[in-house]
């Protein structure tokens, strides 16, 4: 059933917010939101991405910003509770999505995707 998130879910900062906001103002009207998924792989065995998606299924939760939603299966929400989504600008052309605080993982390491790293 389709449930609403909450910041205990999931969190994204400001320049996070502010970036998605960028992204969605240049895609077709048609996407419904950025789905963030769990997949196996990573230091700690699951790793992290997000797409476009232009689908909102039964078993989703969907957290509602200004300009787009974001969107987790039943499936993948339990590894992202409690987890923050940053975007972070490094200043020399390095700028990625970053996963933090991931509880449920029992520590992380670097790298784009990876369980405490990035994903850009």
């Amino acid at each position: 059933m389709l449930a609403a998130l909450t910041d205990r879910d999931l969190s994204l900062t400001l320049p996070a917010q502010s970036k998605m906001g960028e992204l969605f103002a240049q895609v077709e009207e048609t996407i419904q939101g950025v789905r963030v998924f769990a997949t196996p792989g990573g230091c700690s065995g699951i790793s992290f991405g997000m797409t476009f998606t232009d689908s909102i299924n039964d078993n989703d939760g969907v957290m509602n910003f200004d300009g787009f939603k974001v969107i987790v299966d039943d499936g993948t929400l339990p590894y992202l509770r409690g987890v923050e989504i940053d975007f972070v600008d490094r200043g020399d052309g390095a700028a990625t999505f970053v996963f933090n605080n991931l509880p449920n993982m029992g520590g992380g390491c670097g790298g784009c995707g990876s369980s405490g790293g990035g994903c850009g």
